[in-house]
This record gives C-alpha cells, sequence and structure tokens, in this order.
C-alpha cells in the first residue's frame, strides 16, 4: 500500500476575525476519555523497531536544538496542543490543553484549561508520590526557555511577547541567577489547571509556538534534582507522554516502552475519502493509544548499512534519503520487489528549507562592504542547485527560490530569486572586484592575500557527496575549498557560536508558518537560530513588522521585501526542500508521514502476528 501525501496548504490557526477563525482553523477530535479497562493498549508484543540517521544529543526540551532529540522529547512529553494526525491541510487540537484557547477580542489574551488528572512518570525527585500536570509546570517550562544559563536556542519562541518574561530575562543576565519564584504579569494562574496569557502584541502563531516540543511540560522537582550532575537533565526525560525512556546508550540505542499511567485515549479520527487513508481509519478506529508497547531507535549512521536492515527485517521504519532511492524506487514509486513483500511507502514534499550560508561575521567572507557582497553573490551564482539534487539526492528534492517552502503558510509558488545559475557572470564579478587568478587558477583577495574557503559538512558519507559537489562549484570559479567533516552534534554546537565558515543548513519546520523559517535571517536570533550569523538592519525592521501582522496578503509583501534584501546582500542562498520517503514493514498498521509531527508512534499499531523471531 502506497500512502502519498500531495503538497498542501496548512490553515492557519488565527486570521483576523478571531471568534470565526477559531471554528475553521481548530478541530477537536472526538476522543474517548471515558476509562475503559478491557481495552487493551501498550501490549509489549508490539515492539517498533526504527532508525535515526546521525546521533541524538539529549532529551531536555528547552536544550535539545536536533530533529532526533526532538523526536524523543515529542513521545516523552506533551505540549498543550498537537496536531490531528489525518487532516489535510493539518490542524491543531488539543493535547494536554481541556480544550481550545479563549482570546479576547484584540488578540492580547489567551485562556487556556488543561485536563485534570495527567500525571508525570514516577522518578525519585518525587519523593513516592504521584505528581499530577499543572498550568505552573507550563510556566516553569517557558521560563527555562528565558535562562541565560541554559542559552535555549528556542528563546525566540517567546522573546517580546509575554508581558514580564524578557524583563526577568535581562535581569537573570544582570544578577547571573534567573529567579523562577518571580511572578509574571503576563502568565496569570488563577488554579491550578487555569492559565491566563496576557502579550505585549497580538501573536497569530501562539497556538502553534504552544504545540512545538520546545514548549512541553517538564517537572521542576526533576530539574532541580538532576541539573547538578553533568548532562542528567539531558538523561532524565520525566514528561506525562505516551512513552517513557527506559534506556539510552548514547549515539547508539533507545528504547522507549508506553507509559502505564498515559490516561485513556482512543484513536478517532476523520480520514478524506483516499483509499489510503480509508484504509487507516478503518484499521485503527477506536484503538487505546499508544498500541504499541516498545519503541527500539538504532542510531546507524551510513545509509547503506540502514537500507539493509530494513531489508534485513531488523527495523519496521525507515527513512529512506536520496542517496539510496534509486535501489528502492522508481517515479517515486516502489519497485516491484518491495511491493511483493508488501513494504508501504509514505511520501511527502517535506516543510523544510535548506540553506547555503556563509558566516557574515567571517572576516573574509561576512561584511556588507561591496567587494565581500561580490563575492558571496559570485559563489551563489555558481553553484547549480539541480546538480546538488541529482548527485547527493538522486533526485529526491525540489530547488527553492523562495525562503518559505511548500506546504507553509506564505509559500509563493509563483517567487523567482533574482540569484540564478551563471558561472560566467559569477566569475566576471570576481574579475571587477579584485579577486585576481594566479598563474594555478586560483584567486586572491583583493589585497594579494591567498582565497581559501573552509566548507563544513557531516562525517557521514552524504556529507562527503555536499562536499563534492561543493568542490566543484568554488573551483569553477577559482576558489580553493578545504572540507571540515565533523559530527552533527559538534557541528550544530559550532555554528551557534557563529565559529564556522560555509555549511549546508537545513531547517525543519517548528510549525507550519513563514514566520519559522524568516526568523533564521533575523538579527536577534544569532547564536539561536541564525547560523549564518547575518544582522542586516533593512531585514530586521521588516521582520518586526511582520509579527505584528496576520497572515495573508498584506505579511506576504514584507516577506516579498525581506526575500530581496537576503538576495541584495547574498548573505545565503535558498537551496532545496527534500522528499521525505518513509518505508514501513508490512505488519506496521496505520502509518502515514506528518507534515509537522516528529514521530507518529502514538498513532499507529503493530501486527504482532508478522513480527519476525526473536534472535
Amino acid at each position: 500500500m502506497e500512502l502519498t501525501y500531495f503538497r498542501q496548504k496548512l490553515i492557519h490557526p488565527l486570521q483576523r476575525g478571531a471568534s470565526a477563525a477559531l471554528l475553521c482553523c481548530f478541530i477537536l477530535p472526538s476522543v474517548s476519555l471515558a476509562d475503559n479497562s478491557k481495552a487493551s493498549f501498550g501490549d509489549p508484543e508490539k515492539v517498533l523497531r526504527t532508525i535515526f540517521p546521525v546521533a541524538e544529543t539529549g532529551f531536555d526540551p528547552a536544550a535539545a536544538r536536533d530533529l532526533y532529540s526532538n523526536a524523543i522529547i515529542e513521545a516523552v512529553f506533551e505540549r498543550l496542543y498537537s496536531y490531528d494526525y489525518m487532516a489535510s491541510p493539518a490542524k491543531i487540537i488539543p493535547e494536554a490543553a481541556d480544550g481550545l484557547p479563549q482570546i479576547s477580542e484584540d488578540g492580547k489574551n489567551y485562556t487556556i484549561r488543561i485536563k485534570k488528572g495527567i500525571f508525570f512518570t514516577p522518578d525519585p525527585a518525587f519523593g513516592g508520590k504521584k505528581r499530577e500536570l499543572t498550568v505552573q509546570d507550563f510556566v516553569y517550562s517557558w521560563m527555562r526557555l528565558m535562562d541565560p544559563k541554559i542559552a535555549s536556542s528556542h528563546r525566540w519562541l517567546l522573546e517580546g511577547k509575554i508581558l514580564g518574561l524578557d524583563e526577568l530575562h535581562a535581569q537573570a543576565k544582570k544578577s547571573g541567577n534567573f529567579n523562577y519564584d518571580a511572578r509574571i504579569a503576563g502568565l496569570e494562574m488563577p488554579d491550578r489547571y487555569t492559565l491566563r496569557i496576557h502579550l505585549t502584541r497580538p501573536d497569530f502563531n501562539l497556538p502553534m509556538i504552544l504545540s512545538y516540543t520546545a514548549s512541553s511540560a517538564v517537572a521542576r522537582e526533576v530539574v532541580e534534582k538532576y541539573r547538578d550532575l553533568q548532562g542528567q537533565v539531558m538523561a532524565n526525560p520525566v514528561g506525562t507522554g505516551p512513552f517513557k525512556l527506559v534506556e539510552w546508550v548514547r549515539g547508539s540505542k533507545m528504547i522507549l516502552d508506553a507509559n502505564p499511567d498515559y490516561r485513556p485515549v482512543y484513536w478517532d479520527f476523520a480520514a478524506n475519502q483516499s483509499p489510503e487513508d480509508q484504509g487507516i481509519a478503518k484499521a485503527m478506529q477506536g484503538k487505546r493509544l499508544p498500541q504499541i508497547g516498545r519503541v527500539i531507535v538504532n542510531v546507524i549512521l551510513e545509509d547503506q548499512s540502514r537500507l539493509l536492515a530494513f531489508q534485513k527485517d531488523e527495523a519496521d521504519l525507515f527513512q529512506l534519503y536520496g542517496g539510496l532511492a534509486p535501489q528502492v524506487l522508481k517515479d517515486g514509486k516502489l519497485k516491484p520487489e518491495f511491493q511483493k513483500k508488501g513494504v508501504q511507502l509514505s511520501r511527502i514534499i517535506d516543510p523544510e528549507l535548506a540553506i547555503y550560508y556563509w558566516n557574515m561575521q567571517d572576516p573574509v567572507f561576512g561584511g556588507l562592504s561591496k567587494e565581500k557582497i561580490a563575492l558571496r553573490r559570485a559563489i551563489a551564482m555558481a553553484h547549480k542547485v539541480e546538480d546538488e539534487i541529482r548527485i547527493v539526492d538522486n533526485g529526491e528534492a525540489i530547488p527553492l527560490q523562495f525562503p518559505i517552502p511548500p506546504g507553509v503558510v506564505g509559500h509563493d509558488p509563483q517567487y523567482r530569486s533574482m540569484i540564478q545559475y551563471n558561472p560566467a557572470a559569477a566569475n566576471a564579478l570576481l574579475d571587477k572586484f579584485g579577486y585576481k587568478k594566479g598563474k594555478d587558477g586560483y584567486r586572491t583577495l583583493p589585497d594579494g592575500k591567498p582565497l581559501e574557503i573552509v566548507h563544513t559538512a557531516q562525517t557521514e558519507s552524504r556529507g562527503h557527496s555536499q562536499a563534492e559537489v561543493w568542490k566543484k562549484t568554488y573551483d569553477s570559479i577559482g576558489i580553493r575549498m578545504k572540507a571540515d567533516f565533523r559530527p552533527f552534534a559538534e557541528i550544530l554546537k559550532a555554528e551557534k557560536q557563529c565559529q564556522l565558515t560555509q555549511r549546508i543548513s537545513p531547517w525543519m519546520a517548528d510549525y507550519p508558518d513563514g514566520d519559522n523559517f524568516m526568523q533564521l535571517f533575523y538579527g536577534k536570533n544569532i547564536h539561536l537560530n541564525n547560523n549564518g550569523c547575518v544582522a542586516i538592519p533593512e531585514y530586521d525592521a521588516l521582520y518586526e513588522q511582520s509579527q505584528k501582522l496576520p497572515a495573508g496578503p498584506e505579511r506576504d509583501r514584507l516577506y516579498h521585501k525581506m526575500a530581496r534584501i537576503m538576495e541584495v546582500y547574498s548573505a545565503q542562498r535558498i537551496g532545496f526542500a527534500r522528499y521525505r520517503n518513509m518505508l514501513a514493514q508490512d505488519r506496521v498498521i496505520g502509518y502515514r508521514k506528518h507534515p509537522v509531527m516528529h514521530t507518529e508512534w502514538l498513532y499507529i499499531d503493530i501486527d504482532k502476528n508478522k513480527a519476525p523471531a526473536s534472535p
């Protein structure tokens, strides 16, 4: 069975006319919460085995930065809101929240209530007592995003939005200590289950932000128990979600078991008319979640080794990267030999933006002077994105022109970038601005000093393929390139400190709105998500204007201006969005790749009668 997502528009949670918009933009699935002790769930004989292609870094929602760590966080912790599993366009639904938020007429005040009777999984930090989730846990968790000591890369999600929160952050920077007991005007808690959020201005993305993993609820007792032990907060995720982490071999294996105390929730989503989705609904309707009792995640760095593990039936779920696509797919469909085995394919274009950045703080490649702009623009024009897609990803990606990818609110399929492939013009530009070629064919700086760029890539085979493609790009315009291969976690750490010169940096949507991509180039997000360390005053001013607007033509016009500014200064080059091809064995029931969720483990099942024999 082939499960296919077509490109889709995602309904934005808030538009002008709040009450009417909420009716069309949120849906609440008819999930029964009545206890049903006879309904089986979390069957230990139902084991899902899956693979991460890079190593995780840890499982603290405030501190984790990478997609794969967040996948575990999503399974262990809960947020106020999540996404409907079957809805297309995607729609936000309550998770820990007890219904949709009540929003004031001016859009600046939210009232949110959470469900009663949600409990954290047991931990010694709770002293042997059951620990119920309250709104105080969400407030504490959001305060952690603003704590300078944690240096969370997610601070931007709340920065400048909640009354009093930025002032608390500023005080902590001066004193060296964050006051977690301070009362914040913008976070009012009239009782244990009610939260009133008062914003500095209307925020049309707030429900999406409150569905992102960084906003998950953690327990203060757990953080305080483990925070003085190096790395132990990251290693001891204690949440209220459907799974709990029971084993972690760093960079190798993670094992999660179904949370036996997870409240009764049942699969009851509305499917569209496609035969695939109708089949999923028929197979899953009414089952208590999660059905899977154990998830085993193995980290396998090499492409071919991952595919071999799947072919040898050592994995149930596997992401097929472009480098392996020709072995399994033809014209975007499974080859007959895989179809005969019952292998399932779920294929979507990820809400992703791959950016080619040059460090704007680098003494050679950074800066806003004409000769520096000319250097970056020449490199951008010399690189043929389509060649990289063909060579590295075997065609399993689409080139992008606009910073907001398909499937995300604000995407413009008609937009055309000013930066197009033109190596002749690139060479002429370098000649004009004094980057002269020597006898060896390589260029020098205008002052005659050597010119060399360091391209950083991951140590895995994909990183080496990308480096080879970029070496040809730089050779075509006479610039020496040195390849710098590093582990993924090390790259993330270095680029947050603006220590890398050039890299291909992919960004997956935290939430499906254009703001999540345009913030990547905002000056105040340097050391957070602005990996190119770019600060352009004109861009920053327009970005701040855009945050005051809902999705629509007025905000889109600002986004167009901002994209043009980035092209003029050539601080980054827009790259591509990849297809996500997820392969599932025939025993996996109900799987479809969701465009926003990191994992779908909660919503699927395993036919244990088809499970492989234990070794």
